[in-house]
């Protein structure tokens, strides 16, 4: 079991940045692969970013490379998702999550309730 708190999100204006950071409880973090998703009313969720349970590999949704990155600290059982450049569309809701599969299309295990990121102009 893993359970996930995500934490930092807030108001921001239009090209600020936010570091969201997802602690999780249980002695088998570092086994997990964690990625960060969000969403926005009438939309579905969309995926943004994941790291390997080593913290070594990372891959991104085209929407956010290059302005988000994703990290993790196993000693402390910590992720985050340092977030640069935001854009009004970037407003939704995060979430961190944690599967043991990297790549592929087996859902994603454990979720956190999520934190409101509010991009204005």
């Amino acid at each position: 079991q893993v359970q996930l708190v995500e934490s930092g999100g807030g108001l921001v204006q239009a090209g600020g940045s936010l570091r969201l950071s997802c602690a999780a409880s249980g002695r088998t973090f570092s086994s997990y692969t964690m990625g960060w998703f969000r969403r926005t009313p009438g939309k579905e969720r969309e995926f943004l970013a994941a790291t390997s349970w080593s913290g070594k590999s990372t891959y991104y949704a085209d929407s956010v490379e290059g302005r988000f990155t994703i990290s993790r600290d196993n000693a402390k059982n910590t992720v985050h998702l340092q977030m640069s450049s935001l854009k009004p569309e970037d407003t939704a809701v995060y979430y961190c999550a944690a599967r043991i599969q990297y790549t592929g299309s087996l859902p994603w295990d454990y979720w956190g309730q999520g934190t409101q990121v509010t991009v204005s102009l």
